[in-house]
């Protein structure tokens, strides 16, 4: 059996090993592929019958033009691959559920303790000397925030929202959440779930867990920002598409939202002209919440698993029955 690896170094960039493809086949393994060049694509596939993708888009072109028998997502999301043109070929599509769960959970708390605390500067400020040099036993060059007490509305409630939700309830915070599975009022431990617009009114902090949705695209956007208290703080390590860049920066330069804590944005790699990038208070990290050594042996695990499972007949996690 053929193996092709499109795109692996995120993956693995060095850290990890490909044992577990290479006991199942013949695997080829590129560290980036176009992700716009059909050509290059098709090239590289070629008569591979397993086809291994994290980015890498698959198209029906593609499907069309090579013997593709599976394909394995290297990530949870799957928009980059035209799941029904790979279902009217029988083809399964499986993706990798639930590796990353803790990971993210905690690094929306990053973001959020680094907006709290501002621990990167305040230190980089010591090391260039200004607490040698202070007047006082102690200084400060933002307002501290103590979490305690405060709201926090997480939009989407599934593993990864539960778990951020877990954290917060340990920090003292009131925890509640949207979902349209749950009815509002009802609880799941020490969340209670609550209308949209009351979760926007009432959240002293607001965290996306949800995935993108044509109901979810732009939630984050003028018309709900207005909804929100003045002084909210927004966490987004979801999917860039939940939010409405140049509202959002708005308003962060308005002072109407605080702070900011995001680590995906519309267009990734990010671009020059994001809006983001000038906005005050926004704190931007380059879509790593599911990035630790940890997540990323989970996943290439669950992905050798996959491929196990369709070899032996019983394909799982497939996302295009």
């Amino acid at each position: 059996m053929k193996i092709v690896v499109l795109d692996g170094y995120t993956l693995n960039p060095g850290d990890l090993n490909w044992d577990g493809f290479n006991a199942l086949g013949d695997c080829k393994i590129y560290d980036r592929t176009s992700l716009t060049d059909e050509n290059e694509i098709i090239s590289r596939i070629g008569d591979a019958e397993v086809v291994i993708t994290n980015k890498t888009p698959l198209t029906k072109n593609i499907f069309d033009a090579c013997n593709i028998r599976y394909v394995g997502v290297l990530a949870t999301g799957y928009n980059i691959v035209d799941v029904q043109a790979a279902r009217e070929k029988n083809i399964p599509v499986t993706n990798i559920p639930d590796y990353s769960t803790q990971s993210v959970a905690q690094f929306a708390f990053a973001h959020l303790l680094e907006i709290c605390n501002r621990v990167g500067e305040h230190s980089q400020g010591v090391h260039a000397g200004r607490w040698e040099k202070s007047a006082d036993f102690c200084y400060w060059d933002y307002p501290l925030i103590e979490l305690a007490g405060k709201t926090i509305g997480i939009i989407g409630y599934g593993r990864i929202g539960q778990a951020t939700g877990k954290i917060a309830h340990a920090f003292g915070m009131k925890v509640i959440a949207f979902t349209p599975r749950r009815e509002v009022g009802t609880k799941l431990g020490d969340c209670t779930f609550v209308a949209l617009d009351e979760l926007f009114k009432t959240s002293d902090v607001i965290a996306l867990h949800c995935p993108l949705f044509p109901s979810t695209q732009g939630i984050i956007c003028r018309e709900n920002i207005a909804k929100m208290k003045d002084g909210v703080i927004i966490l987004n390590n979801s999917r860039g598409g939940l939010v409405v860049e140049q509202d959002l920066r708005e308003a962060l330069d308005s002072g109407k939202v605080y702070a900011a804590g995001v680590d995906v944005v519309s267009t990734e790699p990010i671009k020059s002209d994001n809006p983001l990038l000038g906005a005050k208070n926004c704190f931007i990290t380059p879509h790593i919440s599911w990035a630790p050594k940890e997540s990323r042996i989970r996943l290439m695990n669950i992905a050798v698993e996959n491929l196990k499972a369709f070899i032996a007949g019983n394909p799982v996690n497939v996302v295009n029955k």
